[in-house]
């Protein structure tokens, strides 16, 4: 089944108005430069971006997603965004279960279940993140790891509309390390496997791969069978390598 490539950016705590601005600008030219690219382009930017960003790239091809989202729509919960608050400034995707906030935020595999339920209530589509630690891989468990957090952390009823999943071995990322092709291919091809179990759309859901993801190694990671995509840290902060790996997937 043919898969439409999907190039998302996680900016994390990165960027301040004009420099951010600059950035989302760039790529969107280079978007509409290209008329038809070939796949999708997603930027999530810091929630304090979202507005002023949403409004620089307002009618190019460019997507827009948050780096994460409260369960609740509303509530006394500070600091906290809500899935229809992210929904309210443009938003279309948001990313839930990242592994910075499973590790430094303690979020369990249930918060991030809840988390992604709420992404589809406000309509949006939720880039689940999944991945296993080095010391869970030096054990032999990745595949076990990756299938737990499948089947706790992805609610019932995902759709190719309302859900992309993103494979991010913890040990790759930001640290210019990279799994091998036959890691990174055992990995899709279990997590495609067991995902079949939990959707009849598995065969249309996108999986992403994430960690250290560059324009010198895009190019063998994004023709491979299962892998739609990335998502891309640190180069995703610069338009010509994020817009090279991106052209790298086609």
């Amino acid at each position: 089944m043919a898969r439409r490539k999907l190039i998302a950016g996680n900016w994390k705590m990165n960027m301040l108005q004009d420099d951010g601005v600059a950035l989302a600008r760039d790529l969107a030219e280079r978007l509409d430069l290209a008329d038809q690219p070939g796949f999708d382009m997603l930027i999530c930017p810091p929630a304090t971006l979202l507005r002023s960003i949403g409004q620089a790239m307002s009618g190019s091809g460019l997507l827009l997603g948050g780096q994460d989202c409260h369960a609740d729509k509303s509530g006394a919960y500070t600091g906290d965004i809500s899935a229809e608050m992210l929904r309210d400034l443009g938003v279309s995707y948001v990313i839930v279960g990242h592994s910075e906030r499973r590790q430094f935020h303690g979020e369990s595999d249930a918060m991030v279940n809840a988390k992604a339920k709420a992404a589809w209530r406000a309509g949006l589509t939720a880039v689940l993140c999944i991945g296993e630690t080095l010391a869970e891989r030096d054990a032999g468990k990745a595949l076990d790891v990756l299938q737990r957090q499948i089947e706790s952390s992805v609610p019932d009823g995902g759709t190719a509309q309302n859900l992309v999943l993103a494979y991010e071995p913890v040990w790759a990322i930001g640290t210019g390390r990279t799994p091998s092709v036959d890691d990174v291919a055992a990995a899709h091809r279990h997590i495609r496997t067991v995902l079949a179990k939990r959707s009849g759309e598995a065969g249309a859901i996108r999986l992403l791969y994430g960690g250290s993801v560059k324009p010198d190694n895009a190019g063998v990671l994004l023709k491979m069978d299962n892998v739609d995509g990335a998502l891309v840290g640190g180069a995703s902060l610069k338009a010509g390598d994020f817009w090279a790996i991106g052209a790298a997937s086609v």
